[in-house]
């Protein structure tokens, strides 16, 4: 077997169980000690000693800052049917064909299911191992017989060790079984990857310590009744947490996409009020995202609102800043906000679409397709500048768009791209012309206009500070008449009327 970086530094031995137990002769390979190192230099530490190993499939080694590790333990998380284990078998397959054994334990699949997705997948390699028990001990056995460079464990929710006196799934059974696994692969530089399940608010189940123990946590999401797919880093010891990772589930498995943003935007409707397009920067790659909003006037004391990909407090500071600064009537309105594609936008660079999309959903007014919106709102209904300007602008250029709304402060860029600059949010409204189609903005320019004609009832006051000066003539201004309220009948009283 060629040598390759997942294969150094390991030692085994015979005659003893991972607990340092006698293995009875059944060929338990045991985990050598690891060694007490003295104190060192800190400049004199190499540090090529952990350098990631690509597994060939690119989305998956992006978000890995180049691949596994040897001797790190990896954490996947992900809702049932989303292809976690699609996405494992083709990169144990993808790592065998580059020269190196692999081997997955299938806990909870048996190994003819695992088998017949490998052919559909086209996943039937040499050097890729299959154990289908979820017995810890067992496991132990396989591995030590196979030696593989990655170890694959679907999932560590149902390996036990017989060892504990607790169920299959508690939290014991998993903190003692992770415990084992992630002491073998330190001791051996194997890199080991667990599968977790999750529960119905989308957190890694078992204990909290599991995530603690790992190296790596990834978060595998997407609808299973859509094809598009992401994969996250929350928790990353030997690289970045910000990037992201795309593929299209087909028939043939787990496809990167190497240009995701034609994907986000390809089925957008145009003509749509409520449909604003927001370049975002997940780690060092933009993606174009379109941001949708929906409004209905309610009579209910609590509107509702639905959030879909991006914070449910900024969505409560947006209408709130739109409520005080733009004076719209959102407080009796239900809005829905949601993220074409299941992508989930935690950057604030988003707040300027998101705001935009809810005004054009309540104006029943369109946004023109062409244009792209980005940019941090404040408090006070400031827009502020959003970092990496320069590169979501040149993606959005690259897909046809023409026009942007931006904070007031980005440079102009090179080519066809025109920027129309804001500095609040009133500004960018009126940019679009959506203050001039909003029922609220009409009632305000006939409260203003009623209040220069003398209604009936009303008394002429002329002069003084009630007047005003208008083409060369003076317009006389009214004031409305003060009638005393009617008295109000109290319950049990005769009410005597004069």
């Amino acid at each position: 077997m060629p040598a390759t970086g997942f294969d150094r530094g390991r030692g085994f031995g015979t005659g003893g169980d991972l607990h340092g137990r006698s293995s009875g002769g059944i060929g338990v390979v045991p985990v050598p000690d690891l060694p007490r190192e003295l104190p060192v230099l800190l400049s004199s530490v190499d540090p090529n000693a952990c350098e990631p190993v690509p597994t060939g499939i690119g989305e998956l080694d992006r978000v890995l800052s180049g691949g596994f590790v040897p001797g790190s333990v990896t954490l996947v998380g992900g809702e049932p049917g989303i292809g976690k284990s699609t996405l494992l078998l083709q990169a144990a397959a993808s790592v065998a064909c580059r020269g190196s054994r692999t081997l997955l334990v299938a806990a909870e699949e048996s190994v003819e299911q695992v088998r017949r997705r490998a052919e559909r997948l086209g996943a039937l390699v040499e050097d890729c191992y299959i154990a289908g028990t979820g017995d810890l001990q067992t496991a132990l056995v396989a591995v030590g017989t196979v030696q593989p460079a990655l170890l694959v464990v679907d999932s560590i929710q149902t390996i036990s060790d017989p060892t504990v006196s607790s169920q299959l799934g508690s939290i014991s059974q998993v903190r003692e079984c992770a415990q084992a696994l992630a002491h073998y692969a330190k001791a051996t530089g194997t890199a080991t990857v667990l599968v977790g399940h999750v529960t119905k608010d989308g957190a890694l189940a078992g204990p909290r310590a599991l995530e603690h123990l790992v190296d790596t946590v990834l978060s595998f999401e997407g609808d299973r009744h859509h094809s598009l797919r992401h994969l996250s880093a929350t928790k990353h010891r030997y690289g970045t947490t910000g990037e992201i990772g795309l593929f299209e589930m087909g028939e043939s498995g787990l496809t990167g996409l190497a240009d995701p943003s034609s994907l986000l935007v390809g089925d957008r409707r145009r003509g749509v009020a409520g449909s604003v397009v927001a370049p975002v920067i997940e780690g060092r790659r933009p993606l174009l995202v379109e941001v949708q909003a929906l409004t209905n006037s309610t009579r209910s004391s609590s509107p509702k609102r639905v959030v879909q990909g991006i914070l449910q407090a900024r969505l409560a500071l947006l209408l709130a800043v739109l409520t005080q600064s733009a004076e719209l009537p959102v407080g009796a309105t239900d809005v829905f906000v949601s993220t074409v594609g299941g992508i989930r936008v935690s950057e604030p660079a988003t707040d300027l679409a998101v705001a935009l999309a809810i005004v054009s959903a309540l104006a029943g007014v369109p946004i023109s397709p062409e244009t792209v919106a980005f940019g941090e709102i404040g408090l006070g209904g400031e827009v502020r500048q959003s970092p990496a300007a320069a590169r979501r602008l040149a993606e959005a250029a690259r897909l046809g768009f023409s026009r942007a709304i931006v904070p007031a402060s980005t440079p102009q860029p090179g080519g066809t791209m025109r920027l129309v600059q804001v500095a609040t949010i009133g500004e960018a409204i009126t940019a679009l012309g959506l203050n001039e189609s909003h029922p609220s903005a009409s009632r305000r320019r006939s409260d203003s206009d009623r209040a220069n004609v003398a209604p009936a009832g009303t008394i002429d006051e002329p002069g003084g500070s009630g007047s005003a000066v208008r083409s060369g003539r003076q317009v006389r201004r009214s004031r409305p008449v003060q009638v005393p309220p009617a008295p109000r009948p109290k319950v049990g009283l005769t009410v005597v009327r004069s």
